[in-house]
């Protein structure tokens, strides 16, 4: 690559600064700067907020508009929010300064799920300014789609696809334990859950890409969310369980298509999984099964995949494109 690629970063929560701190080791990318709506981290040195312990002369904005002006990035990484239309104003404004745009939002992962007229509006408008366009994490975006996607390549015929997510959340952040509904009682967590407020947000999008992948028309999709009980005391950085209380979740979504499941996902985070786990396994021919002790780690593999991902959007044609419509992606320094 004979140039570098200027990078910047929309969102710097903990995701959006380890793909910001991940960017720097990397000899292709310019930082150019940071934007956070958080009035505490405006107006810091990005190398402070990232904790490099030096400045790197790179100031941190409020505003979006002004800095991608300012900046003129080639690529914006966004990590602003899970749901499509929370971050729809933002891409819009992000594609009519002419920057191509990497985000960790879930539903970005295949928008046409939920958002069709949206997300063809937004394709559009991609192409129309010459940028692409790919939400991608490991969950939505690899575990539970792109993997499948990879071992496909050795079947002669695929009838069914299961993925099963393991995690412990007592590994995670304070943030991903409260969506999963770490502490809460069953009531709570069934209010909680029934108001969309505890789930993990991406199991239909990678649903609905894996089947679109693969060149299955899915005429229904089933989402369930149970809370996973404790049987036994344990605790994290953030929150102590007492037996009874909720230590996570087990949300399944399938999709079928002509009546029957064809895609099956499974995710379970809780405080104290055992054998935390990521296993594809494939009905076909020949029929696979794959699975990767301990998982992958989902705030770091998310992070690795967005920084890995900026070459391949940088070279796709302009739109709307999903991991679906790219090239293999791959680390490289």
């Amino acid at each position: 690559m004979s140039e570098r690629i200027g990078v910047l970063f929309v969102g710097l929560g903990p995701i959006g600064q380890e793909a910001a701190r991940l960017s720097l080791t990397r000899s292709y990318l310019e930082v150019k700067g940071g934007v956070d709506i958080d009035p505490q981290k405006a107006g810091q040195d990005l190398g402070e907020l990232l904790g490099l312990g030096r400045k790197l002369g790179l100031g941190v904005s409020l505003d979006l508009t002004r800095t991608l002006d300012e900046t003129s990035p080639d690529v914006v990484v966004l990590c602003t929010g899970s749901y499509f239309p929370q971050v729809y104003r933002q891409l819009a404004t992000i594609i009519e300064a002419g920057a191509n745009v990497v985000s960790t939002c879930e539903e970005l992962a295949y928008p046409w799920a939920g958002y069709p007229d949206q997300a063809r509006q937004l394709d559009m408008l991609a192409q129309k300014h010459g940028v692409t366009i790919l939400g991608t994490g490991v969950n939505p975006g690899f575990v539970m789609d792109t993997l499948a996607f990879f071992f496909s390549g050795v079947c002669q015929q695929i009838r069914r696809v299961s993925v099963w997510r393991v995690v412990d959340a007592a590994r995670r952040r304070r943030q991903l334990q409260e969506k999963v509904g770490v502490g809460l009682s069953q009531e709570q967590f069934r209010a909680a859950a029934a108001a969309g407020r505890v789930r993990h947000v991406g199991l239909r999008e990678s649903t609905y890409l894996l089947a679109s992948g693969l060149g299955w028309r899915l005429n229904e999709y089933r989402e369930e969310v149970e809370p996973v009980v404790a049987d036994e005391p344990a605790s994290t950085e953030y929150f102590t369980v007492r037996p009874g209380q909720v230590a996570g979740l087990r949300q399944v979504g399938r999709g079928f298509r002509d009546g029957e499941p064809v895609v099956e996902l499974t995710l379970e985070i809780y405080v104290g999984a055992k054998n935390p786990r990521d296993t594809l396994a494939i009905d076909g021919v020949p029929p696979l099964e794959v699975e990767v002790p301990g998982g992958v780690h989902g705030d770091l593999g998310t992070a690795a995949l967005v920084v890995n991902a900026i070459p391949r959007v940088v070279e796709a044609a302009p739109g709307l494109l999903t991991m679906k419509d790219l090239p293999l992606v791959h680390l490289r320094f």
